[in-house]
C-alpha cells in the first residue's frame, strides 16, 4: 500500500462520513499559523506521513519543515510550522501527529539501541510490525540508525524451529540451494549443536535465539569467518551492550517496532 493510501485511509477513519464536525463550527475565513512541537527529546521520523496528511485534507496547507527525519530534537524545539485554513489545519492534526509521534517514537528507541552498541553491530528490525504499517516503521528504523530484516516472506530464507519440525537443517538449506538459487539462507540456532549443523549445511547467516551472551561470544568463535551471526531474543536496553561485545554481526529487536512508546509532540496554534 503506498504512502498516500496508506494516509487517505487514517484520514477517513478519523474524519468518518459527516466530515470534521466541530471544525465546521469555525469561521470560514480564520486561519491557523502553528508549530509542531516535541514534547521530549528524540529522533524525528514520519515526516513524509504528516505532511500528506495535511496535504490531502487541503492543499492550502503549507507545511515548512526545520528537521528532517533522523534528526535528533530537542523538547520545545519546533519542527515545521503549518499555515493554512484553520478548519482544515484542526482536521488534518491528529492524523498528522498519530504517525509523527509513533513512527518518531521507533527511530528514537532504536536510536538508544545504535547509540549502546556503538558501532560494534548493527541494531536490526523483525516483521512484528503493526499490520499495513510495515514500511513506514520499517523507514522509521532507518532514521533511527538501525538496518531492517525482511520486508516481507518472499525477501529471503529464515529456517525456524517450527520449519524444522518435518525437515533437518542440513535438508532444509538444501533444498533452499535448489528451489532459490542465490537467495540469503539463514537458520535459527537454539544450541550449539543446531549452529553446527548450520555451518556445516553452508549456511549464510546463523540467528542465535535466546542465548546468552556467553554463550553468543562461545558461538562466535565457533563461526569464525564462515558466515554472519545474528542475536535475538530477550535483548533490551539493559543487556544489548553485552551482546554488542560479543562479535556477533547484527542484532534482532523486536521490541522496535511492537513495543516503542510514542514520543509526544503536539501542534501549538495561533490564530489570526
Amino acid at each position: 500500500m503506498s504512502l498516500q493510501e496508506l494516509v487517505a485511509n487514517a484520514l477517513k477513519e478519523d474524519i468518518g462520513a459527516l466530515g470534521d464536525l466541530t471544525a465546521s463550527l469555525l469561521p470560514p475565513r480564520a486561519t491557523g499559523d502553528a508549530v509542531i512541537v516535541p514534547r521530549h527529546d528524540g529522533v524525528l521520523a514520519g515526516c513524509d506521513a504528516a505532511h500528506e496528511a495535511f496535504g490531502q485534507v487541503d492543499t492550502r496547507i503549507a507545511v515548512a519543515w526545520t528537521s528532517s527525519d533522523g534528526d535528533r530534537v530537542r523538547a520545545g524545539d519546533a519542527v515545521a510550522r503549518v499555515v493554512g485554513p484553520l478548519a482544515s489545519v484542526l482536521t488534518a492534526e491528529r492524523t498528522a501527529l498519530n504517525f509523527l509521534s509513533h513512527l518518531s517514537g521507533i527511530a528514537t528507541l532504536t536510536r538508544r539501541y545504535v547509540d549502546i552498541a556503538a558501532g560494534r553491530c548493527a541494531i536490526r528490525d523483525t516483521r512484528k510490525t503493526t499490520p499495513g504499517l510495515r514500511a513506514l516503521e520499517k523507514a522509521a528504523v532507518r532514521a533511527g540508525g538501525g538496518v531492517n530484516h525482511r520486508g516481507n516472506l518472499s525477501d529471503g530464507i529464515l529456517v525456524k524451529d517450527n520449519h524444522l519440525a518435518g525437515l533437518t537443517v542440513g535438508a532444509a538449506v538444501a533444498a533452499a540451494r535448489r528451489q532459490w538459487p542465490g537467495r540469503t539462507v539463514q537458520v535459527e540456532c537454539d544450541d550449539i549443536d543446531q549452529l553446527e549443523q548450520a555451518l556445516a549445511a553452508g549456511a549464510d547467516m546463523v540467528l542465535l535465539d535466546n542465548m546468552l551472551p556467553a554463550e553468543v561470544h562461545e558461538c562466535v568463535e565457533m563461526v569464525g569467518k564462515r558466515c554472519l551471526v545474528e542475536v535475538s531474543g530477550g535483548v533490551t536496553l539493559g543487556n544489548v551492550d553485552a551482546y554488542a561485545a560479543t562479535g556477533a554481526d547484527l542484532i534482532a529487536i523486536g521490541a522496535l517496532t511492537h513495543s516503542a512508546p510514542i514520543l509526544d509532540i503536539g501542534l501549538d496554534l495561533t490564530i489570526s
